[in-house]
């Protein structure tokens, strides 16, 4: 089996586990505004999260990963769930939600975060920027219909002056890749230096005429940006987006699916909801710790805070690590075992071989007296036994914009 089609039966199959991502071949898919575009580039058309979307296109999934990482690759990811919260209450209201530390959040920067519930597990990460008078807020596709609800009810219960808006009309484009800058320079109009524009931030701006709200971040690893468009705009920002650079061969951007977008974010560490962040698993047994400001960890205020202070205090029994093996990859499922006492200690969140590294690497969950850098431990895969090695992540050092 090729190295695309391994990285497609290991999408679906994983998928087919999800907690978050799960659809019947019965249901009737939604479709983003590229959809077309999207088959008329020849992309391989799968159920995502309730969506139809590409897995990859003709070039292959190893390609895409690749130009990716060289060059520059556009993700659809207008299936995630965007959203406006409005109201003079709006940032105490959100720090009733999420771990964030909001009040000390300039204006047009973004910030990573997370819902919880009682118990302090993670109901979905969110992106969140304060975009002056309002939040701006994107939910992950199919944790999109459960965070609008959670939102709803605990503004309910909140009684403050507080709403929400859903930006149903709006699309979302990810440009990924170390040329992504260099590419986007002739195209942008802005009172704002790309090339000054500093990670994890958002500004408006027309990309070839189009209005555009553009925030540097991405879930890949490289430096880029995510391109939020009114829909009836987004494919011909698309078109215009993929013809950039494409005069000279292997250059440019070119289109990536559902199966680059995995192997990518794996390689850089980030985890995916359903997989390796559920609502059984804290902040802390997830090692997002830096999520959670000096300020929050001693205020609480959000869902399950008395839970999450007692383990910042007290540590936690199982840590989400990073895995290096010989041979097969472990895949999400997988047992590992202490070589020493034959003991099941933990199992694979999410696994693949690494275009960059050529290793077999993978995400999981292990005992906490285990979980330490350079620890031997045993993988049982397809019944047979495979030597792995805990090890840090990201497996492929980040590339993010740094001034």
């Amino acid at each position: 089996m090729n190295a695309s089609k391994t990285f497609v039966k290991y999408l679906q199959n994983a998928q087919s586990r999800s907690r978050c991502c799960f659809t019947t071949t019965t249901e009737i898919l939604k479709k983003t505004s590229l959809n077309q575009l999207h088959k008329d580039l020849g992309g391989k058309m799968v159920p995502f999260c309730g969506w139809e979307m590409p897995v990859m296109y003709p070039m292959g999934v190893l390609k895409e990963h690749l130009h990716c990482r060289t060059e520059s690759a556009l993700f659809d990811v207008s299936h995630m769930g965007q959203l406006r919260i409005h109201g003079k209450d709006r940032v105490k209201f959100f720090e009733s939600i999420v771990v964030g530390d909001l009040q000390a959040l300039p204006v047009n920067h973004s910030k990573l975060s997370v819902f919880t519930n009682e118990k302090g597990g993670i109901i979905d990460d969110t992106m969140i920027t304060n975009a002056g008078d309002n939040l701006y807020v994107v939910v992950n596709a199919g944790c999109a219909d459960k965070d609008i609800a959670h939102i709803r009810q605990k503004m309910s219960e909140f009684g403050g002056d507080v709403s929400m808006e859903l930006l149903e009309d709006w699309s979302l484009i990810a440009v990924q890749g170390p040329a992504t800058e260099q590419l986007l320079l002739s195209m942008v109009k802005s009172n704002v230096d790309l090339t000054k524009m500093e990670f994890m931030t958002q500004h408006e701006m027309t990309i070839n005429g189009i209005p555009c709200i553009v925030t540097r971040c991405g879930y890949t690893g490289e430096d880029g940006f995510e391109i939020a468009v009114k829909s009836n705009q987004a494919a011909k920002l698309a078109e215009s987006l993929l013809a950039t650079g494409n005069n000279t061969e292997g250059k440019g951007i070119k289109p990536a699916g559902l199966g680059a977008r995995d192997s990518l974010r794996l390689e850089a560490g980030l985890c995916l909801y359903g997989h390796d962040l559920n609502e059984d698993i804290t902040p802390i047994e997830a090692s997002l710790n830096w999520l959670i400001s000096k300020r929050r960890r001693e205020e609480g205020g959000f869902p399950g805070a008395s839970v999450i202070q007692k383990q910042l205090k007290e540590g936690v029994t199982k840590k989400r690590v990073g895995l290096v093996s010989t041979g097969a990859p472990a895949r999400e499922g997988t047992d590992i075992i202490d070589p020493s006492t034959k003991e099941k200690i933990g199992s694979v969140t999410s696994g693949t071989v690494s275009p960059m590294t050529k290793q077999s690497i993978s995400m999981a969950y292990v005992s906490t007296p285990l979980s330490k850098n350079g620890t031997p431990v045993t993988l049982s895969i397809r019944n047979k036994e495979v030597q792995g090695t805990i090890t840090k992540m990201p497996f492929v050092p980040h590339n993010y914009k740094k001034n």
